[in-house]
């Protein structure tokens, strides 16, 4: 039964019962609508999905990737915002960027299993 049918079964359902029954009638008609998305939205992520390994890695791989992209900018920012305004030596930019390396390092480094 396609929608229009179910909403003119609802809307039909609804004169014969009369308006005492209409909030059951809206409640079921949702209810099978609700159905009917759920199985659809269940039915393009069955032939959306990639599964396996291969999706897995590329997901992952795009990670370590913004990881590192998003290191480099806000070091580099860092770095620029300490040159004009930090008064002191440049030592103060060593934690920044070994906190930058220990993150992206723990974040790369080997996996198990």
């Amino acid at each position: 039964m396609t929608t229009g049918d179910e909403l003119k079964a609802a809307v039909s359902a609804r004169r014969d019962l009369g308006p005492e029954f209409e909030d059951a009638v809206v409640d079921s008609f949702l209810d099978k609508m609700g159905q009917e998305i759920d199985r659809r939205v269940d039915e393009r992520l069955a032939h959306a999905t990639p599964k396996g390994p291969a999706a897995r890695s590329a997901t992952v791989e795009g990670q370590r990737l913004a990881l590192a992209i998003v290191s480099l900018v806000l070091g580099t920012a860092a770095t620029i915002l300490f040159m004009l305004f930090g008064e002191g030596s440049m030592a103060g930019l060593i934690p920044v960027w070994a906190g930058i390396i220990i993150v992206n390092a723990v974040y790369n480094g080997p996996r198990k299993g």
